[in-house]
């Protein structure tokens, strides 16, 4: 199914949203009280939950690597559980597959960039991400709940990782026009990442280049056996770079309310 929007007229998407309007983003912090650090995040009706424990002593054969190592380590977790599709669709193995194995590597990745693992030597620091309901962007969203649950387990980060989508239908893949306006849709959902065309995951890392510059990497890069063109490439990834700041923005602003609550319940305790 073809997601129903003509973005070079700037017109509605099948769900209403234009075309670089995101999903509304629902969020709580500090949901599971047995983690270090826990988040809840929901983007349109793709729903996350990231949970945090550590830092404490690597066990098993990550110890003998931990005596060795001057950073901490970092351990992820990616799994799907299996009534997240909905419709009647299960998944077969919630995590163990390739799929899983892959973004819990790519999680990992993005993790090791932000947080400050000379802080952590011969320590470990497990990140847990659950897939509680598919339509879209998961591994996005993931991202950012599990950025969530690590401010929210006190660990030091240098900046926020955010990830966000965007997508280019299959009827604007042979565009002569190299400019990239109006070739790109923010933050698909699942009927726009399974019609034709190409779907790029991209992750906003923390500024390491300089004081202007944010790094960022194409993490995915997906689609029904289409090609995208080198030249289209760079005007995609800056546009999901302007979405990734867009909901870094609500994200921030939805921390420090939660440390606000935070800071008067605590101080009504006392």
């Amino acid at each position: 199914m073809e997601p129903e929007i003509d973005t070079s007229q700037g017109g509605l998407r099948a769900d209403g949203r234009r075309p670089l309007e995101l999903r509304r983003i629902r969020l709580r912090m500090g949901v599971f009280g047995q983690a270090d650090g826990s988040a809840y995040l929901e983007q349109g009706k793709t729903k996350i939950l990231a949970t945090v424990y550590g830092p404490h002593q690597p066990r098993g054969k990550a110890n003998a690597n931990a005596l060795k190592a001057v950073k901490g380590i970092v351990n992820c977790q990616y799994s799907t559980a299996v009534f997240s599709f909905g419709a009647g669709e299960r998944k077969k193995k919630p995590r163990g597959d390739r799929k899983s194995q892959e973004r819990s590597q790519q999680l990992r990745h993005a993790m090791e960039a932000i947080i400050n693992l000379e802080l952590f030597a011969r320590s470990q620091i497990d990140i847990f991400v659950e897939v509680l309901q598919v339509d879209g962007s998961d591994f996005c969203v993931a991202v950012n709940a599990a950025t969530l649950a690590l401010i929210d387990a006190g660990i030091p980060i240098k900046d926020y990782a955010i990830g966000c989508s965007v997508t280019v239908s299959d009827n604007l893949l042979g565009d002569d026009d190299d400019s990239g306006q109006g070739t790109g849709i923010l933050d698909a959902n699942w009927i726009e990442e399974c019609s034709p065309g190409v779907t790029l995951s991209v992750v906003a890392l923390p500024k390491v280049v300089d004081e202007t510059e944010t790094k960022s990497s194409v993490i995915l890069c997906h689609g029904a056996g289409q090609r995208l063109h080198l030249s289209r490439l760079e005007p995609l990834r800056l546009r999901a770079l302007q979405g990734c700041r867009d909901i870094r923005a609500i994200l921030d602003q939805a921390v420090k309310d939660h440390l606000q609550i935070f800071a008067v319940t605590a101080a009504l305790d006392k």
